[in-house]
């Protein structure tokens, strides 16, 4: 600020010095009059204070330019800065989003794995059972048809007198073919030829 007083003080001595030198240039002699009228000094004094004001009111302006420029940058900046800092929150709020998004889709996957190696699993174990099942429906068959077999072959064996007195073996033995042929059905001892 002192820059601009001081040049603002060379402006107006310059100023003040050039009706003195022009007025010297007109009477033609190289040094300064010797009577200055009360006018002149009244008009250069005149324009000298106008000259003044005006460089002030220029300087108003300028500063009021330059403060309004300022001000105006401040107000850019802000705004950047704002637009920034709005851009900067969508992007991590569209991060966040596009995180959440995946961690449901991996969860979604993991249970639907987790879905399918159970139905895999319950799947295994029903076919495991059914083959235990059936496994032991054989088993059970099996034993059913050895033991009316059995129980044929000793009535067949015990014929005669003893077989009428024994009506306890022949009544195990056609029990024993009964159940064997409720467990198995008729067809499992029709296949035998029983």
């Amino acid at each position: 600020m002192s820059l601009h007083h001081t040049s603002q003080f060379a402006i107006v001595t310059l100023i003040s010095l050039l009706p003195v030198c022009a007025l010297s240039a007109e009477t033609g002699h190289d040094q300064a009059p010797s009577a200055v009228s009360a006018e002149d000094l009244a008009t250069v004094g005149e324009r000298i204070r106008q000259t003044g004001a005006q460089m002030r009111e220029d300087m108003k302006e300028a500063r009021a330019r330059m403060e309004a420029r300022k001000a105006q940058q401040e107000a850019e900046h802000r705004q950047e800065a704002e637009r920034a800092r709005q851009q900067a929150m969508k992007e991590a709020e569209e991060q966040a989003a596009i995180k959440e998004l995946k961690q449901r889709q991996a969860k979604e996957a993991a249970q639907a794995q987790a879905h399918r190696e159970a139905a895999l699993k319950a799947a295994q174990a029903e076919r495991e059972r059914q083959l235990a099942l059936a496994t032991q429906g054989a088993r059970d068959e099996q034993a059913a048809k050895e033991r009316a077999a059995k129980a044929l072959k000793e009535a067949r064996k015990s014929s005669g007198v003893k077989a009428f007195a024994d009506e306890s073996q022949k009544e195990r033995a056609a029990r024993a073919l009964r159940e064997a042929r409720q467990s198995a059905g008729v067809k499992a001892f029709a296949e035998d030829g029983l």
